[in-house]
This record gives C-alpha cells, sequence and structure tokens, in this order.
C-alpha cells in the first residue's frame, strides 16, 4: 500500500478513530475533542463514499445503525449460555456455604491453602454473546434460552464499547460473553428527552437497555446510550486460554474490552465475605445497576475439576443483597385482566426510587393478598424491589392512617368486557368469564396463538395484533385466517410486503401438530408437556372435547387442576365454536388412536438427550422423531439416560455421558436405532 494512496489513508483514518473510540468509550480519557473526532469522521466517509471497496466491516462508519428488519434470526449457541446459581442469603451466608462447598467438592481438608476466587460484580443488563472471527466482529446474539439466543449484530454494532475489531494478536475464533447495560445518568437523560417529546418513559435502565438491543430497526438502538462489560468466554478457537479467571479477564481487557474495575481475587470465605460487604456500601454510588456480585474459582483447572450440575456450574454462585425498600403513598388499585382472566389487582404509587429504579406500579396479587397485607388505598406503604426486580408492597404505615383511607372492594364485573367475575372455591384468584370475548385475554389469546411454540405465526406481533383487536378486524384465532392482503395492509406500518408475509405466514401455520394445536389455545394450566400428554393420550381432539373430568384424571401429569380447567375450556361453546372455525378455515393435524388403544411403541420408557447440532436435524425435528416411536427427550444427562445424541460442538452433556457410561449416538446412528429398534442395539 503506497504511501499516500486513498486506501493508505483509509486505514490510517480507521486506527486513529478506532484509537480515539477505545480511549473515549472504554478508558474515559479521550485523545482528542469531538469536533477533531468528527472531522476525521467525516474525511473517512467522503473517503469511503469515493471509493467503496475501501469500506471494510471494522470500520467506524459501520457503526451506523443499517436497515429495519422483519425479524432477529435464530441463533444456536455453540457452548450453552447457561444460568449461574443464585443465593439470596442475608449477610456473609452466601460467601461462606459456596466456599465450604466448593473445598468438600475438591476434597480439600482445614489445613489445605485458601481457595482463590474471582470477586465481581452482577450486573443488571442484557447478556450478549459476541463471536470473532480472526479479530472481526461477525455475530453478535442474545443469550435466548442457554441454546438458542436471537441474531442482533447490527443493533450491538453501535453501541461504542464494543470493539469491531480486537486489539493486538487476535485468536482464530473467539466468543465474548458480556453484558449490554445503561448506565444510571444516560437513563436519566433519555427519560428526560422522552418526557419532553411527550412519548412513554422507560421503567428502569435494564428494561431500557434490553429494549434498545431488540429493536428491530438498529437506528433506534443507535439513539440509545448503550454500554458493555465483557466477563466470559464461550467458544475459541487458536488460542491458549489463561490459567485463571482473573487472568482471562486482563487478556479480554487487552483485546479491546471494557472490564469492570470493580473485582478482586479473594483468598477463601473471609476475603469474599469482604467483597461482598464493600460493594454493598458501594453499591448505590456505582454509575450502574448491580443486583449482587458473583464468586467464580479463579483456577481454571479447579473449575475443570468441581465441573457442572445440570445447567449451572459448581464452581461459580451469584450472591444477591437484601431487598431495597422505600416508603411512598398507595394512591389507587386498579385491575389489570391477564391473558387466563385472571383479575390482578396492582397498586398504583406515588413514584418512588428503589432499589435503582423508579417504581409506579406493584402487583398485590390478589384479593386475600390484600386483605392479609392490611393494605388500603391511600395509605403510605413499604415497597419493595423483591429480588431487585419485581416492585412488591410490603405492607401498610399504619401509623401514618389519617381515617381518610378506603378499603379495595374486588370488582363482580370484568373492568375491560364487563363480564361476570368468578372466584372458585379453591382458588384465591378471581377470573373474568367473557374468555375469547374479553378484549384484554383476546390480544393476549391471539398472541399466546401465534407463539413459536403454539402455530408459530411469523410476523404476527404485539403492535399487528393490537391494530387487529382494537380495529375490530379480528376478535377470535379463527378471524387470522379471514384476514385478506388489504385488510392488513392499510394498518399503520404495515407495507404490502409485510403484509403478504404475515399472511403467509397464516397460511403455513394451517399444517400443525395436535399438541402444538391444543397448547395454542391457551387453556389454563396447560403447557407444552401437558399438551403432549393430552395428544398422546386421546389421539383425536374430539376425544378431548367430550372428555369429563375423570377421563382427565387418566392422563399422565394431569392432576384435578388441571383436569377441570380443561373440562371447563370446552364446556364454553364460544370456545368449541372456535375450535370448529379453526378446522373448518383449513388448520388441520395428524390424528393417531388413543393411547390404550394403540400399539405400545417400541421406544416407550427410553430416554434421549440432545446436545450439539446435527448436521441436518434441528433440535425439534429429532425430538419429534423420538417422541414419534415413544421416547421422551429430556435436557439433562443422569444415570437414568438411555442415549445421547451428539452433534458438532457437543459440549458438557457429552462428557457426562461418557463419563455414566450412557450409549452416544450421531445423526446417522439415531435415525439407524430408531429405524431397527432398540431390542436389535
Amino acid at each position: 500500500m503506497s504511501a499516500g494512496t486513498p486506501a493508505a489513508r483509509a486505514a490510517e483514518l480507521r486506527e486513529l478513530l478506532n484509537r480515539y473510540a477505545h480511549a473515549y468509550y472504554v478508558l474515559d480519557a479521550p485523545l482528542v475533542s469531538d469536533a477533531e473526532y468528527d472531522r476525521l469522521y467525516q474525511e473517512l466517509e467522503a473517503l469511503e463514499q469515493r471509493h467503496p471497496e475501501l469500506r471494510t466491516p471494522d470500520s467506524p462508519t459501520q457503526r451506523v445503525g443499517g436497515r429495519a428488519l422483519d425479524r432477529f434470526e435464530p441463533v444456536r449457541h455453540a457452548v450453552p449460555m447457561l444460568s449461574i446459581r443464585t443465593e439470596t442469603d442475608i449477610g456473609d451466608a452466601g460467601a461462606s456455604n459456596f466456599d465450604t462447598k466448593v473445598r468438600k467438592e475438591l476434597g480439600l481438608d482445614a489445613t489445605a491453602p485458601a481457595v482463590e476466587y474471582l470477586a465481581e460484580l452482577k450486573f443488571d443488563g442484557l447478556a450478549i454473546s459476541l463471536r470473532y472471527e480472526n479479530g472481526l466482529l461477525v455475530r453478535a446474539a442474545t443469550r435466548g434460552d442457554g441454546e438458542v439466543g436471537e441474531d442482533v449484530t447490527q443493533n450491538v454494532r453501535t453501541i461504542g464499547q464494543i470493539p469491531l475489531r480486537l486489539s493486538g494478536k487476535a485468536p482464530v475464533l473467539l466468543e465474548v460473553r458480556g453484558e449490554v447495560y445503561m448506565r444510571r445518568d444516560d437513563f436519566d437523560s433519555l427519560n428526560a428527552r422522552q418526557t419532553e417529546a411527550g412519548e412513554k418513559t422507560f421503567v428502569n435502565p435494564r428494561n431500557a437497555a434490553a429494549g434498545a438491543v431488540r429493536q428491530l430497526d438498529p437506528n433506534m438502538t443507535r439513539k440509545r446510550p448503550l454500554s458493555f462489560f465483557a466477563y466470559s468466554i464461550g467458544e475459541t478457537s487458536g488460542w491458549t486460554l489463561p490459567a485463571r479467571q482473573s487472568e482471562l479477564l486482563e487478556a479480554l481487557e487487552k483485546f479491546g474490552f471494557p472490564v469492570s474495575s470493580e473485582r478482586t481475587v479473594a483468598r477463601g470465605a473471609e476475603e469474599l465475605v469482604a467483597f461482598h460487604q464493600r460493594i454493598g456500601e458501594l453499591r448505590n454510588r456505582l454509575p450502574f445497576d448491580i443486583d449482587g456480585v458473583v464468586y467464580k474459582v479463579d483456577l481454571v483447572e479447579q473449575q475443570q475439576k468441581l465441573g457442572w450440575v445440570t445447567r449451572e456450574p459448581r464452581w461459580a454462585v451469584a450472591h444477591k443483597y437484601a431487598p431495597q425498600e422505600e416508603i411512598t403513598r398507595l394512591l389507587n388499585i386498579e385491575i389489570q385482566v391477564g391473558r387466563t382472566g385472571a383479575l390482578t389487582p396492582v397498586a398504583k404509587l406515588q413514584p418512588v426510587f428503589v432499589g435503582g429504579a423508579t417504581v409506579t406500579n406493584a402487583s398485590l396479587h390478589n384479593e386475600d393478598m390484600i386483605r392479609r397485607k392490611g393494605v388500603k388505598i391511600g395509605d403510605w406503604v413499604v415497597v419493595r424491589r423483591a429480588g431487585d426486580v419485581i416492585p412488591e408492597v410490603v405492607t401498610a404505615v399504619v401509623d401514618r392512617r389519617d381515617g381518610k383511607e378506603t378499603d379495595f372492594v374486588m370488582p363482580e364485573t370484568c373492568p375491560v368486557c364487563g363480564s361476570h367475575a368468578m372466584r372458585a372455591e379453591d382458588e384465591a384468584i378471581t377470573r373474568c368469564t367473557g374468555g375469547l370475548f374479553c378484549g384484554a385475554q383476546r390480544k393476549q389469546a391471539l398472541l399466546h396463538f401465534a407463539s413459536r411454540r403454539a402455530m408459530d405465526i411469523e410476523g404476527l406481533g404485539d403492535k399487528l395484533v393490537e391494530q387487529l383487536v382494537d380495529g375490530g378486524i379480528v376478535k377470535t384465532p379463527a378471524d387470522l385466517y379471514k384476514l385478506g392482503l388489504l385488510s392488513l395492509a392499510t394498518l399503520d406500518r404495515m407495507a404490502e410486503k409485510s403484509a403478504a408475509n404475515v399472511l403467509q405466514g397464516i397460511e403455513q401455520s394451517k399444517n400443525t401438530t395436535l399438541p402444538r394445536f391444543i397448547y395454542a389455545l391457551g387453556i389454563r394450566n396447560v403447557g407444552e408437556t401437558t399438551a403432549k400428554e393430552l395428544a398422546r393420550h386421546f389421539g383425536k381432539l374430539d376425544n378431548l372435547v367430550t372428555a369429563k373430568e375423570a377421563a382427565l384424571l387418566q392422563v399422565q401429569d394431569v392432576g384435578p387442576i388441571v383436569a377441570n380447567s380443561i373440562a371447563a375450556f370446552f364446556a364454553e361453546p364460544h370456545n368449541v365454536e372456535v375450535v370448529e372455525q379453526l378446522r373448518a378455515a383449513g388448520v388441520h393435524w395428524t390424528e393417531t388412536e388413543p393411547a390404550e388403544q394403540a400399539a405400545v411403541l417400541p421406544f416407550t420408557g427410553k430416554t434421549f438427550v440432545l446436545t450439539g447440532t446435527l448436521p441436518s436435524l434441528s433440535r425439534d425435528e429429532a425430538t419429534a422423531m423420538i417422541e414419534a416411536v415413544g421416547g421422551k427427550v429430556s435436557g439433562s444427562v443422569s444415570k437414568k439416560t438411555h442415549y445421547v445424541v451428539a452433534g458438532a460442538e457437543a459440549g458438557s452433556k457429552l462428557d457426562k455421558a461418557q463419563q455414566l457410561g450412557v450409549t452416544v449416538l450421531d445423526e446417522e446412528g439415531l435415525r439407524a436405532l430408531l429405524a431397527r429398534g432398540p431390542e436389535q442395539e
């Protein structure tokens, strides 16, 4: 590359701007003025416009938001993003208990040296996975359910603290994990701008950050002031891992990632306790929210020896702080109607700052809870963020009453649709009897019906459902199958192409399975597992619709409460009518003989575990194949596991299977086994 050429100047500008951005966003030590940075940025932008071939993925100009997305693509984590066990002991017990367990698992007696731990903060944000290949950021994904997240690369590229290219000698592959969060001052400024613009303000920094990362329009994300801390890694290749967790964080800093300085290597329980106490005192002075601290065994060799239990590492624990409390005024108690018709009292509070967030609402759960707490409308009440997340009214401050307080009375009719509200003798919840006729239930029922695990209707999200219901276009799930292009294309933010995509998703959903259809109906207390058992037991939907409670109780895992919910659902004529309308619209599935009449399936009683990525089968497809021959798919490996099906980049489940002597199959082996049956293995 010749000096003075456009390519040389572009490379020089990229290096300068990336160095200045790192100093500004990560080190908080600006090297140049904003005006100088802007001048260099504009020069690079103009140069790339004249020579598009000079635009590289790590160019600062590529942080600008890209085109809006229709949806987020799923991303399967090669190494699952698993959770850390949480202890909420008040005081020193959490740290002491953890140290005792670790020493026992490592076989250390009282004379052995203290175990060293990395003690760090537990950030209150959104977990993110960043994948770098040959030093370049190629993908960012949310945690999701730990196994599968969402591709949010375009949005994450707008966050200044996240490097687009790693500093120094980069590994062939490095997956960095950390937390996207919003500083308190940035959160306050954002809400001030929202208020000034007459738009809705955000409840707390965590929700604002999570919502920004999951914006379909990256340009909206770019307008939100987001920050990032790195704290661990996932998949790696071409890199020798540091021997200690503390050294790993130092290595991440050298690669250009921001890592919290509030961390230390603690020797034994005593120093863990000291760290917990120090951060507890510092907590309210931090510029961002935390909800506890995290302890990790520092030596990687000891981590590997300790291993994992279920989906949690034995070598790490999160230690939360006691909930924070404040006193405020209970202005009113309003009723919120849920998807299943539950009438939930919600406390409307005089705004109060508790545990790092401004709280204006808190659930009171039910009528009995209000009576037990002795709360009246107009009371001064103690408010706590239980677990630092869910606002909770703890009790009334009786001494501050002035006689103007009033008792709460649960309404006899639904505040949304006016239907009668009933409370069953064995329940604490009062419910609307309006079913699918209730507007509040209708929206949530439609969203549930269209959800991925139910009918999986792509593009039918909150805003579209809200318009369809509020406009009177859709009243029941069956109405979805009557929609036309014109009725959708005329809605706000719904172009003809988007409308066509939604209609295609609705059409594709007609071909479903009986378990999915049962789950999609939104019957109270019926989840995915119960829906599968109902489909297996009854074989045909008509058998389920006409089943009495006594027959329902014969189904595995169905008790009196679930049986009552199912019987009550199908006893409502309008629910049965909706089912018939869905069938008439073309929704169909394969039906079988009832379980008691069907032949015994070859793999009944056999448990399978899936791990890694199979060459041609998705996780759902493999599960369906196994369940079709009577097998059961579990999420964890144990002595009761019969087979582990391992694909590419299988993780700890494969290791455990090998330790326990469980039969391990690849995809080809699975297909062969299911074809020949277990008796010939």
